[in-house]
């Protein structure tokens, strides 16, 4: 094989509880990427469509993740990149994590795929930083692997698959704008009331719970974040009417996904999550913020192959 086309899936990371642990994809979006074989051994980006992103492969997640990749195998050729960038970057919903689940996945099964999943999430993981600053699992880990994953270490990497109940669904808005996750994580105070720190320790240990037992009503009365959304949700356009709404539509629980500015909501069936995209999107029209909204599944399946 000499030429694959792949999907990788945006993702919703921190779920209220989990904050830089939690992860999870959707169906309903994601970047599209056609890796080729070429002689010359080198890396080169030759199209780039949808939101715009750097050619520069120094600059690029895609080809920075790609490059410590290649640089470990040394494989006998070099890769020719085209990109759908079809994920806002700063959109909180794992656009650069995408884009690098996407390259090294491609250039695995490129190869006749001599890494282990493992081994893929580290090295998308390098391409994290040119976004963050930092090195982080909690978006590329669930569009590599699929389902809800936890990210127990970094070092050693250790990810654990976690049960996905039948019904969770998920509803998302995306204001367009951007938030880098660099600047998001500046404004997060450098200490934290223990009071606090117990509260968000207890709920992610009765999330992770009520995931294994099938039970929405702890799951609903877990997802809280004692210790972020108060700092991120004053960049979010009418974070507090949103999160409102989704309440009184009987969501599980509705947060900042990432570093924002999308949010999230989890819902018990489609019908509610259906609801509440109903009426989010008619108070974004009336606000004058152009949005998008999404209601998925959670995606069992993180990045795939499509046909070309």
């Amino acid at each position: 094989m000499n030429q694959i086309k792949v999907f990788s899936p945006a993702t919703i990371s921190n779920v209220a509880c989990g904050f830089d642990v939690l992860g999870f994809p959707i169906y309903s979006i994601g970047d599209e990427m056609i890796v080729k074989k070429t002689k010359k051994k080198s890396l080169i980006i030759t199209d780039i469509t949808g939101y715009s992103v750097p050619y520069d492969i120094n600059k690029n997640v895609s080809t920075i993740a790609a490059k410590a990749m290649i640089e470990s195998l040394n494989p006998n050729c070099g890769f020719d990149f085209k990109i759908n960038k079809k994920i806002i970057p700063g959109s909180g919903i794992g656009s650069s994590g995408s884009s690098a689940a996407a390259s090294v996945y491609a250039i695995n099964k490129l190869l006749d795929s001599p890494l282990n999943e493992n081994e893929l999430i580290s090295f998308a993981m390098r391409g994290e930083v040119v976004s963050s600053i930092s090195e982080h699992a909690d978006n590329v880990s669930p569009a590599i692997l699929g389902g809800i994953v936890m990210i127990k270490s970094l070092s050693p990497l250790e990810v654990i698959k976690l049960p996905t109940p039948k019904d969770l669904y998920c509803f998302v808005i995306n204001p367009k704008i951007e938030i880098k996750t660099s600047f998001s994580r500046k404004i997060l105070p450098n200490k934290v009331k223990l009071k606090n720190t117990t509260k968000q320790v207890s709920t992610f240990g009765s999330f992770i719970h009520a995931l294994h037992t099938e039970d929405y009503e702890l799951i609903g009365r877990s997802l809280n974040d004692y210790l972020i959304e108060k700092h991120r949700k004053k960049l979010i356009p009418l974070y507090d009417e949103v999160k409102s709404i989704a309440i009184k539509q009987g969501a599980l629980g509705c947060s900042i996904s990432g570093s924002g500015p999308s949010i999230f909501a989890l819902t018990k069936g489609v019908e509610k999550a259906n609801e509440i995209n109903r009426l989010v999107t008619e108070l974004y029209k009336t606000s004058g913020n152009d949005f998008s909204t999404y209601v998925s599944k959670i995606s069992e399946k993180g990045v795939s192959t499509m046909s070309n």
